[in-house]
């Protein structure tokens, strides 16, 4: 009795894998596009997960009716393959890892699951015939901060707290270095990396370090950057601001400090991603965001506007222009080229 139950078990357990694979193979005949989000943090951190949800949602109302949509939070790369395996099994179009080292894990599931469209950034490499890579140009909006900086700046010491040296951050990271030297050749700008995305805690501690050492103004990009913030808001009877990399900055009670914001707007990719399925392309293609193809979205933060001089905002306002005019404009073409003080 016992071997016949465990029989049992065993072939009911072979049939659900099978609908599994053939439920993840199976391409949805409809105009309806399954979109699934993978993700570290959460979708409210003020940063790059909440950037993602935000612009997933926004291209969900552009395209009304042709994207369902789900998500699954603090997922780390060594758990998140139950959470991709679980999309696949769900008939998913498209299973967005949103986040460089989710890129293993999407390399390995996109070989099992050839009839599904994977996604992954930042990155510039393609890894896979159905799988799709982003990239953020931002060393733009990184240069725009940057402009405000250098032109701002009372100290000539400016601080700059990035997660890693990698990706779109070092792009940021260089970008700013360049708009600060475009205007200021006289600044000084203190990085630091705090190792991690979402240490908020190492990125208070790197920020307060570069407030003493004389930084009146401070930048940073991912979610941890958000210690950075606070710690800016600590001092608030002192002439000491933040320029973001994310608009979501402004609306919190840390908000009073920040002066500008850039935005990466991933309605753009997602937007993108569902025109390519639409004409047949399943991944193997990089998409990159810019000013030029409204993959960035940038603002000065109204609360704090009287700090911004009517030659600050113009000279933002000429940088801005040609990036919108010109992808891969000159003043950052070279951003690679860019080596920390």
């Amino acid at each position: 009795m016992k071997k016949f139950l465990i029989l049992v078990l065993m072939l009911s357990l072979v049939a659900g894998m099978v609908f599994a694979q053939g439920a993840a193979e199976k391409k949805v005949d409809s105009d309806v596009i399954k979109i699934a989000l993978i993700i570290e943090n959460t979708i409210d951190d003020k940063g790059w997960c909440q950037a993602m949800h935000d612009g997933i949602t926004l291209a969900m109302e552009q395209n009304p009716g042709r994207i369902e949509y789900s998500y699954s939070e603090k997922m780390k790369p060594v758990d998140a393959g139950s959470a991709v395996l679980q999309y696949a099994g769900q008939g998913y179009d498209i299973i967005i890892g949103h986040g460089a080292q989710y890129k293993n894990l999407i390399t390995e599931m996109a070989a099992e699951y050839p009839n599904i469209s994977f996604a992954f950034g930042t990155s510039s490499e393609i890894v896979g015939p159905n799988v799709f890579s982003y990239m953020p140009e931002s060393e733009e909006t990184g240069y725009l901060n940057g402009l405000i900086a250098g032109m701002l700046t009372k100290t000539n010491t400016i601080g700059l707290i990035g997660p890693v040296d990698g990706g779109d951050a070092a792009r940021y990271n260089r970008g700013f270095v360049l708009g600060v030297k475009a205007v200021n050749s006289a600044a000084n700008v203190m990085v630091a990396h705090t190792g991690s995305f979402s240490d908020f805690v190492k990125a208070t501690e790197v920020a307060q370090s570069q407030i003493r050492s004389g930084a009146d103004i401070l930048t940073g990009s991912s979610q941890q950057a958000l210690g950075g913030l606070r710690a800016v808001a600590d001092y608030r009877n002192r002439d000491i601001w933040w320029v973001g990399q994310d608009l979501a900055q402004i609306g919190i009670p840390e908000g009073y400090k920040v002066l500008s914001a850039s935005s990466y707007n991933y309605a753009a990719v997602i937007n993108t991603l569902v025109k390519k399925l639409d004409a047949g392309i399943v991944g193997g293609e990089n998409i990159p965001m810019n000013f030029n193809n409204n993959g960035f979205v940038f603002k000065f933060n109204e609360a704090t506007k009287s700090k911004i001089t009517p030659a600050i905002e113009a000279k933002v306002n000429e940088a801005l222009a040609a990036f919108k005019g010109q992808a891969g404009h000159a003043s950052v073409v070279n951003w690679s080229s860019v080596k920390y003080n």
